[in-house]
């Protein structure tokens, strides 16, 4: 299959940020992802540098608009590149072939009769560099500005928009993928159920000379959507070209929801207006707040993605962004989050993971792998949650759901973790009689890394390439190709590993500080303390313990750490225990569990939690072992525990 992936060209008003960022590594892991099926995939980005806006801040820099674009335009290259973002094509509207596709397909139009000259008095809003309709206002200002947008009357040209409402609400229904989410489609369609207006497409040089002359009327530029939403074609050659002939039908744009209404209105009645079919699919993303404000320059909490490469590094900030949002909806940004997610999923989850499994493979087998003997139980299951996992990892990365891809990989980078406990290696390796079982452990684990290194390739390609390359298989196609790689049992035996160090570092919290030690006390004053933490018979009396049998399990949404249980005990209570690392909702099924009854309900991510489960932890060839505490035989739900 064939795919052309896009996203905004951004405004080169202000630095790259963190919103700039997430697009562009969504469309980048979107693009690894599709090769990886083996599809045949072109991606294009780059800067919109026309307007009143980059005017002004060309002034306020104190240089003309030229030099300031071209410095602006130089730092996005430079941001894709630290975030290791290759696209094929990098456009920028200054560039000469785009200004000629422009003024000719402005002269198709306007040679068909659908721009005319007229004279309109409107609303103007600045941060749009477009006019707003009354309906658009929130509070009389602009909603995403919040400034009161300026009364301007003067003469320009207008694309006949209003001529296309009704193909273009054909075209939707016909295409029901044409807008996802499908919240955005449903906002467009409300959108378009109004009469829509004509588009300006024009300013008079006597207010704006930075932008594309009119072919046919000098003593105007064009309007920047009208300039900017061109690129898409620019940048395949539009109209002969062969990029154009093989990647138009198939194009797929990419955006934050602040531009919808450009791309899913204005854009496919240009394209209708000079006989093209539009675009393929349109992608819409929500905002990045950060610490749950939206960010803003007026604020000062702008994150510039640079910045936080230097501190995390760009695979564990592509991970994070990627596996935090919901495609759709807006995320918060912050550093505690973003530290937790990089110790817990990276650093403790997949990071031991692969070191502690090369570890006992050069440990125990000097680096060889060798061949699976007879399978066990515990065997059966890694393999099965590796069956599982694959399709619905290529389901929801197709589906731009990729936090859900993140989640179901998660599933096996648990399992393989739960296997190294079950199976214990290390003991393995000290009974001759269980050498065939031992290289059948290996082997297991060594393949687990093996998917984990293919799937994880376009979200953290570096450390994907990492793995492979200690995994003795770079640039192979069983860690390059979901085709041939996908599906249990393809390693091959023989492989020598090569050696790894730890593929996360660990992040400490700003803001910890090391607890001092305490001073020396006299023995009177230790019996003190160790006395002050005791719990009297009395107050342990007032909890209560109740045997309970799981009735249902399932995970919670955007959690991989939880999991919201239904316990029968004396009455039925929902109880959300943070156990998915070491529980599957399947294991959990009828299993008989100790339950604090008499806790005070709480809310955990909005799921509310009427109970607790006693589990035993433990730390175990530095991994959390966490085992559920139970009765020795069965007894009858809600029995007090005493």
């Amino acid at each position: 299959m064939t795919a052309y992936i896009t996203t905004p060209i951004y405004y080169v008003n202000a630095q790259p940020h963190l919103g700039h960022a997430y697009t562009t590594i969504v469309a980048d892991t979107y693009c690894r992802f599709r090769r990886l099926c083996g599809d045949n995939v072109r991606f294009q980005t780059g800067t919109d540098e026309h307007g009143d806006k980059i005017v002004e801040a060309a002034s306020r820099n104190n240089t003309n608009p030229r030099a300031y674009v071209d410095s602006i335009s130089a730092m996005f290259r430079d941001a894709w590149k630290h975030l290791q973002i290759t696209p094929d094509s990098f456009i920028r509207t200054t560039d000469e072939e785009h200004v000629r596709t422009v003024r000719s397909i402005l002269q198709t139009v306007y040679d068909k009769g659908d721009i005319y000259f007229d004279e309109y008095s409107g609303l103007y809003c600045k941060g749009c560099e477009r006019f707003l309709t009354e309906k658009e206002l929130v509070d009389n200002k602009c909603p995403d500005h919040m400034v009161e947008p300026e009364e301007i009357t003067e003469q320009n040209y207008f694309f006949r928009m209003s001529a296309y409402q009704q193909q273009l609400i054909d075209h939707i229904h016909a295409n029901p993928e044409f807008i996802t989410p499908e919240r955005y489609r449903n906002e467009v369609l409300s959108f378009l159920s109004e009469p829509l207006e004509d588009l300006c497409i024009s300013r008079p040089v006597s207010r704006l000379t930075w932008g594309i002359e009119l072919p046919f009327d000098p003593g105007f530029v064009t309007y920047v959507w009208f300039d900017a939403l061109i690129n898409y074609l620019t940048g395949i050659g539009y109209p002969d070209g062969d990029n154009f002939r093989q990647y138009w039908e198939v194009a797929e744009h990419l955006i934050a929801k602040d531009i919808l209404k450009p791309h899913a209105i204005y854009w496919p009645t240009m394209l209708m207006a000079i006989g093209l079919r539009p675009y393929s699919k349109l992608h819409v993303h929500g905002y990045w707040n950060v610490d749950d404000t939206k960010m803003s320059k007026s604020i000062g909490n702008v994150v510039r993605p640079a910045d936080l490469v230097a501190q995390y590094g760009r695979d564990a900030l592509r991970y994070f962004l990627l596996r935090e949002m919901s495609f759709g909806l807006d995320a918060s940004f912050g550093h505690e989050t973003m530290i937790a997610r990089k110790n817990s999923d990276l650093a403790n989850d997949l990071g031991n993971l692969f070191s502690r499994s090369l570890s006992m493979v050069h440990k125990y087998r000097d680096g060889l792998v060798a061949a699976a003997g007879k399978r066990e139980e515990s065997d059966d299951l890694l393999i099965e949650t590796a069956q599982r996992v694959l399709p619905a990892y290529r389901r929801h990365m197709a589906r731009f759901e990729f936090h859900k891809g993140l989640q179901t990989i998660w599933e096996l980078v648990s399992q393989a973790n739960k296997y190294i406990v079950v199976n214990e290696p290390w003991a393995l390796a000290k009974d001759e009689a269980r050498a065939e079982r031992l290289d059948t452990v290996l082997y297991n684990l060594v393949e687990s890394l093996r998917l984990l290194s293919l799937t994880l390739g376009p979200v953290m390609p570096e450390t994907a390439a990492k793995m492979s390359k200690s995994l003795g298989l770079k640039n192979d196609k069983r860690v390059t190709s979901l085709d041939e790689g996908g599906r249990w049992g393809v390693f091959p035996p023989g492989t020598t590993v090569g050696e790894t160090g730890a593929l996360f570092p660990r992040e400490e919290t700003p803001g910890k500080a090391k607890k001092a030690k305490p001073a020396a006390v006299s023995s009177k004053k230790k019996q003190k303390q160790i006395g002050e933490g005791l719990v009297s018979f009395e107050e342990f009396k007032k909890i209560e313990f109740r045997v309970g049998e799981v009735i249902s399990a399932e995970r919670v949404e955007k959690s991989d750490r939880l999991l919201l249980l239904k316990v029968r005990a004396h009455e039925e209570r929902t109880v959300v225990a943070g156990i998915a690392e070491y529980y599957s909702p399947e294991e959990l099924l009828g299993r008989q569990v100790l339950l604090v009854a008499n806790l005070q309900p709480a809310k955990i991510m909005g799921l509310r939690s009427e109970g607790m489960l006693l589990a035993a932890k433990s730390e175990e060839e530095g991994k959390t072992k966490l085992v559920l505490a139970t009765v020795s035989e069965p007894i009858k739900n809600g029995s007090s525990v005493s």
